[in-house]
């Protein structure tokens, strides 16, 4: 069965698509960026191939989707004869609400939810739901899947997810926490736990997605009970350019002092913050270590800042899970910046995490374990892959369907 999985941005498209079978083989992927501005970027690779760019100016989704199924089948590039061997698609979508606590096989009704779950993502629903309108048009009557960003969370206690707000406007609004990269925090759990031999539902996990997004959760038995991000994914962990949690009173005083509307606000505390804002330099964490090698007084206190949130957070979940078997790093950061973890495991004994420098020192984009024998929580590095969970749980669910 081959499965394209879209994951649709506001501007750009990325895919990937397996051929599910015996090995469940990723034959290509790819990018599109710069959807509806001048000279867009189509950049293509077939597994084991050499990569293929486009530029062209691409106005809308349906557009660069279109691309992408042309590009497939290219006799010189393509993977595929023809969209007919196309057999699902699966979409990566942002928010769900309150409504799935699984991916479901999109029909009207799945599509008014995420609609309705606009105001909830406004930066990520609204492109979730083009990607899946343009397949509609592009590829009619082939079944399409959502797996949500917020479905893993939806186990969280209510204790966990609400605001200490007038519970009205939970009933009005609902505001409440949903956490986002929940598709990854399942998918690094699980495989941590079968690297280790061990069963995923007897464990307690803490997994670290870290990013230029970033979130912890905290997983009970195979279930989330807890994670950083909160009603929009600016909460929590301090990000590349998100803030993380800040004194709600802060944003008040700034708004007054510096005459911002909502909108400015939104884009302070969303593109403005962060560890680029602090050091005033870059949202890539490789900038910010060169600068503090070369001695960056602001790079330096990024690093900190970022390092301190993390292991803060870590102690919370252990707190809140009453322990801890496993810690797991994964995402661009987690998976690569074996500094950055070593800062934030360092000096952690006194909850039993006795971290290996040695093992861990170069480790990048590998499983590893990256504590010592010794130590009473097992620390590792685990790689991440949220499109093939996304291309799984499609082939599950369609395969249901014709049953």
């Amino acid at each position: 069965m081959i499965i394209l999985v879209l994951n649709c941005g506001s501007s750009s498209i990325k895919y990937q698509v397996f051929r599910m079978a015996e090995g469940n083989e990723m034959i290509a992927k790819g990018l599109l960026e710069r959807i509806g501005l001048n000279e867009s970027i189509l950049t293509h690779k077939p597994t084991g191939g050499e990569p293929y760019k486009v530029i062209t100016d691409i106005p809308d989704h349906t557009t660069g989707i279109n691309m992408v199924m042309e590009v497939l089948c290219d006799p010189e590039h393509g993977v595929i004869r023809n969209v007919n061997e196309i057999k699902a698609v699966g979409h990566r979508v942002v928010n769900g609400g309150e409504a799935y606590k699984e991916s479901v096989l999109i029909d009207n009704d799945v599509k008014k939810m995420i609609e309705l779950c606009i105001e909830l993502a406004p930066l990520h629903n609204p492109a979730n739901l083009k990607g899946i309108l343009s397949v509609e048009k592009l590829i009619p009557g082939v079944p399409q899947v959502a797996v949500f960003d917020t479905s893993f969370h939806q186990t969280m206690p209510d204790y966990a997810y609400m605001y200490a707000l007038p519970y009205e406007y939970y009933e009005k609004y609902r505001i409440r926490k949903y956490g986002y990269h929940g598709t990854s925090h399942k998918f690094v759990a699980a495989k941590a736990a079968k690297l280790l031999g061990k069963d995923f539902t007897s464990l307690k996990i803490i997994t670290c997605h870290l990013g230029n997004g970033a979130s912890i959760t905290a997983v009970d038995k195979g279930k989330s009970i807890d994670t950083s991000m909160g009603f929009t994914p600016t909460d929590g962990l301090i990000m590349g350019t998100r803030t993380g949690e800040v004194d709600p009173g802060v944003l008040v005083y700034l708004a007054d002092k510096e005459h911002l509307n909502v909108t400015g606000v939104a884009n302070m505390i969303n593109k403005k913050s962060g560890v680029f804002g602090i050091s005033q330099i870059s949202s890539d964490m490789r900038d910010l270590e060169t600068a503090a090698g070369a001695g960056n007084k602001k790079a330096i206190l990024a690093l900190k800042m970022y390092a301190y949130k993390v292991k803060k957070f870590i102690g919370s979940y252990i707190a809140a899970l009453n322990g801890a078997d496993v810690i797991a790093f994964t995402g661009g950061i987690g998976e690569n910046d074996y500094n950055m973890r070593s800062m934030i495991c360092s000096d952690m004994e006194g909850l039993g995490i006795v971290f290996d420098d040695e093992k861990n020192n170069g480790l990048r984009g590998s499983d590893a374990v990256i504590s010592r024998p010794e130590s009473k929580v097992t620390v590792m590095a685990v790689t991440t892959d949220e499109e093939y969970v996304i291309a799984s749980d499609t082939r599950q669910i369609v395969e249901q369907k014709g049953n």
